[in-house]
């Protein structure tokens, strides 16, 4: 069997196609779009002779705002995570197995793993110590979601889960993940994740990757037979993979794509389908988030002279590997990261010994690829693209349809602006890679870039390609800045599908899968990684002692108003909402569904999955431009958070053109879970509903009663 990364396309590799993240697929919020993406993807995969696609990510959820893993999965908020998690492995599993990784708890880079490149060092993985109710509510919700869609493999992160190993911990794995949610596949370690060899068999583990010091050699074997491990848990781990590769990955010329050496003479093997084409381009496109603009800034209409600034607006110089040996910037997608300001050089060293953990925690990290434009995060998530079609790319072939003249620096901080330039657009990126967690939410280096640039141009265009959450209130409220747009990591495509967004040839239409604060301090404990103390033989101990209550459900308990609440973007057109409708549609007398047995279907009790409400409303494009609106529905389940995300849909519509949209609760959707009784519960009790276009800016209110 061939294993490969990544879930947002086959990395380090030629022939195929980089495609946008799965923060980027997030900020779309668009269940339809996902699906096909991971369909075309997942074709790739199959074409170079890959049985596993290791993704999509459900975890890290983006418990803290500077974890450096977060832009790899798709939204902090477990429903919006959950239902893309959902249609992105239905759409991989038509040609390969998906494996969602990495559960659980896997919230942060620091300290992930044992610094094993230190003789005698004493600290161990963290450990990520999460409640029941919590860990259901929040951090299983969408690997849930991934087992119901049938999910062949699953990935044990590298982290300890309340003081046992990821791998090893037989609660996650038997109990949770193959007894409580009927997981089927197999359970496959992170790379070097394993830490023992009895305990992790008995615990649930299936594969070791990439080998396994406590398994080789014939040590399964001699468990087995002198009675330490049940021979049917043996049998067992040999049937889950199988049964998962004779599903949807049978391939009798594995890996026969993936040369171990790009650079020695191999047959190039072309993954891409011409056809997938126009979709990376709207994929790219619609996870593109306009969150200023003043006084009708944007769209741009044929300007006369446009000015372009910022080190992002370029492609980097380099889409080849350069070594065929040990660690390399190029397979993990951080090319255009070479240097760490105001440090030095970021070598590949360096960077090996982030990814081992082997560096202390403050050491420092990039925070902002400075040599070139950012279409994908960095580490084993990365994109490995057929090309870069950066922002000046696109913008010079769209000057030229339109006569525009143009005038540029991406190298000086404080660049000299032309007094007669129509608008100034400046480039800017913040990025975020597997091994290390962000050193800021935002780089000093490109806000004063961005203020250099707006003190010179009463039209500034801020364009920013952020692997996360990036603050902007150094400069959001300058007068010169009319327009702001969250960029995220757009793919191959990233210059042609902004300039689509620039010039009008579609509204944008994506939406924050995140809450953007006003300053740092706004997160309170959710802002930093909890870091290890080196000095004694204690673990490093992470209490999620916050519960359910991160990212927005933080910010309404704690009444902080944010810079850009979950949910909010804007438009070209405006939206009006009416009539809004709610109703019970399966009113039952037994309010909790029956717990699950070790025989759970995939998914866990279909109770969970029936339709027990419905809540419909009508919305109108009372504007002049066609576009997407998102219709979001939040619910207050009693004794739980103010709101919570329970529905959303996205509905393009022309000028004055109107949909009914209807929203589906499920009995899981309402319920909590019972940590007494080990099973969901709905309560009865009135149920306040919201419908509107982000968490703070509701339009229509209901009520449902059980």
């Amino acid at each position: 069997m061939c294993l490969q990364d990544a879930g947002n396309g086959v990395r380090g590799t030629d022939g195929v196609n980089g495609y946008p993240s799965g923060l980027h697929v997030g900020a779309s919020w668009n269940k339809d779009l996902a699906y096909l993406q991971a369909q075309a993807k997942g074709a790739e995969f199959k074409r170079k002779g890959v049985n596993v696609a290791l993704g999509p990510v459900a975890g890290p959820l983006g418990r803290i705002a500077r974890g450096g893993r977060n832009w790899e999965g798709f939204s902090n908020d477990p429903y919006l995570a959950g239902s893309l998690t959902y249609v992105t492995i239905q759409g991989l599993q038509e040609s390969v197995i998906a494996c969602v990784k990495h559960l659980i708890g896997n919230e942060q880079e620091t300290n992930r793993n044992p610094p094993s490149l230190i003789v005698g060092a004493l600290n161990v993985s963290n450990s990520a110590n999460i409640g029941d109710k919590t860990l259901h509510e929040l951090y299983l919700w969408p690997f849930q979601e991934a087992v119901r869609a049938g999910v062949g493999a699953v990935m044990c992160s590298y982290n300890q889960i309340n003081g046992s190993h990821a791998c090893q911990n037989s609660k996650s794995l038997n109990g949770e993940l193959k007894g409580e949610l009927g997981f089927q596949g197999f359970v496959v370690t992170d790379w070097g994740a394993q830490h023992s060899g009895l305990a992790s068999a008995e615990a649930g583990l299936d594969m070791v990757m990439p080998s396994s010091t406590y398994w080789q050699d014939g040590n399964l074997t001699l468990m087995v037979s002198n009675g330490s491990l049940a021979q049917s848990r043996l049998d067992d781990m040999a049937t889950r993979i199988l049964a998962s590769w004779y599903r949807y990955a049978q391939n009798d010329n594995p890996g026969a794509g993936m040369p171990i050496d790009l650079l020695a003479p191999h047959q190039f093997v072309n993954a891409r389908d011409p056809a997938s084409k126009d979709l990376i381009l709207q994929a790219g496109v619609e996870g593109h988030v306009l969150v200023k603009n003043v006084n009708g800034a944007l769209p741009l209409k044929k300007p006369y002279f446009l000015s372009l600034y910022g080190y992002d607006a370029v492609a980097y110089t380099q889409n080849t590997p350069v070594s065929t040996a040990g660690f390399s910037k190029w397979p993990f997608g951080l090319e255009n990261t070479q240097v760490i300001p105001g440090t030095g050089d970021f070598n590949d060293t360096y960077l090996y010994d982030l990814f081992l953990s082997s560096e202390p925690a403050d050491s420092p990290v990039p925070g902002v690829a400075l040599n070139g434009t950012m279409i994908s995060g960095g580490g084993s998530g990365a994109t490995t693209p057929a090309y870069v079609d950066a922002p000046y790319d696109a913008i010079l072939r769209r000057a030229r349809q339109d006569g525009t003249f143009l005038s540029w620096d991406f190298y000086n901080q404080d660049p000299a602006v032309n007094g007669a330039t129509e608008a100034c657009l400046v480039f800017v990126n913040e990025q975020s890679s597997e091994g290390w967690d962000r050193p800021y939410l935002a780089d000093p280096y490109s806000d004063t870039l961005i203020e250099n640039v707006a003190g010179q141009c009463n039209n500034t265009i801020v364009v920013i390609h952020n692997a996360g959450v990036r603050l902007v209130d150094r400069w959001i409220d300058h007068p010169n800045i009319t327009a702001v747009i969250y960029a995220h990591l757009p793919g191959q495509d990233s210059g042609q599908a902004l300039v689509e967004v620039l010039y009008g040839d579609q509204s944008p239409s994506g939406r924050l899968p995140y809450t953007v604060a006003k300053n740092e301090t706004d997160y309170g404990s959710l802002l930093n990684p909890v870091v290890p103390d080196n000095t004694s033989q204690l673990h490093t101990q992470t209490n999620f002692t916050e519960g359910v209550y991160i990212d927005y459900k933080h910010f309404l308990a704690q009444n902080i108003t944010p810079r850009f609440e979950f949910g909010y973007g804007l438009t070209y057109t405006t939206f009006n909402y009416s009539s809004i409708q709610a109703h019970v549609v399966n009113s039952t007398s037994s309010y909790a569904a029956p717990s699950n047995s070790s025989a759970a279907p995939e998914g866990g009790d279909p109770a969970l999955w029936q339709t027990v409400a419905e809540v419909s409303c009508t919305i109108t494009n009372t504007g002049a431009v066609e576009a997407s609106e998102v219709a979001q529905l939040y619910v207050h389940i009693p004794g739980g958070p103010e709101r919570v995300l329970r529905g959303f849909t996205k509905k393009c519509l022309k000028p004055g053109e109107s949909a009914n949209v209807v929203f589906e609760l499920t009995r899981k959707d309402l319920s909590e879970w019972d940590v007494v009784a080990q099973s969901w519960a709905l309560q009865k009790g009135a149920y306040s509903i919201f419908v509107g276009k982000s968490v703070l800016d509701i339009q229509l209110t209901a009520t449902l009663s059980f």
